[in-house]
């Protein structure tokens, strides 16, 4: 069973952790999967699994906070495939820092990545979306951008406004047919958060349960939109 047989999917932070656990698991689905991220050497890695299970995959190597670069990389997925269907807004950056100690230059690339990017990509695919009237675009948040911690402002907040930015696009494309949902992770077991002795990676959330539920939104009934998902752990990693 290939339920998205026919489906092209955009997905960026394609080359490891989340994004690379989505693209795997859209692939086997059937869908042809654009991977978005600055490693060609990790995408390619992503696109040759894909191919090794059946399915098709286009690598293709994008700096988020470059414009041209983001319109290159869609006008390459329609130029391939003739369509877009699902948009995966996945990447995402930030640094730890008080806010007295933190770089402006960090909050910058913080929201050109995890909230400009998404506004950006969204415009950029959303006239093939309209014109056949569906497809969807899934953000993946953080819990952080409903409860700020010390030294995550720039994080949290551009989280926040992922957020806030996945509603209001949904209330403006949803008579369209287009689904727009954001994904709110706890702590899940990637990069992103380092080694630390008080947390018991064994119980954090796999990559994995996030890719099951992009699918799960993807496959969501015609009629319906989860439009926020919160997953956190079952059991606190905290030692």
């Amino acid at each position: 069973m290939k339920p998205l047989a026919g489906k092209i999917a955009v997905v960026t932070g394609a080359g490891r952790g989340i994004g690379r656990a989505v693209s795997l698991l859209l692939g086997r689905a059937g869908a042809r999967v654009v991977l978005a991220a600055r490693s060609e050497f990790e995408l390619k890695g992503v696109e040759e699994e894909i191919r090794k299970e059946g399915g098709e995959a286009l690598a293709a190597p994008t700096d988020l906070t470059r414009d041209e670069e983001m319109e290159r990389l869609v006008n390459r997925a329609l130029e391939s495939w003739g369509s877009i269907d699902y948009l995966i807004n996945n990447a995402g950056w930030g640094r730890t820092a008080p806010v007295i100690k933190s770089r402006v230059e960090d909050w910058d690339r913080t929201f050109h990545v995890n909230l400009r990017a998404p506004m950006i990509l969204s415009r950029l695919v959303l006239p093939a979306m309209i014109q056949k009237r569906e497809g969807a675009i899934v953000n993946i948040g953080s819990v952080a951008g409903k409860a700020g911690q010390a030294d995550t402002a720039a994080y949290s907040a551009s989280k926040a406004g992922l957020i806030g930015f996945t509603e209001s696009l949904y209330e403006e494309v949803r008579e369209f047919g287009i689904k727009v949902a954001v994904i709110l992770p706890g702590f899940v077991d990637t990069a992103l958060i380092p080694p630390a002795r008080r947390l018991d990676r064994s119980k954090m959330i796999r990559p994995d349960d996030i890719a099951r539920t992009v699918f799960f939104v993807l496959t969501s009934p015609r009629d319906c939109c989860p439009v926020e998902i919160t997953v956190r752990p079952q059991r606190t990693p905290y030692k």
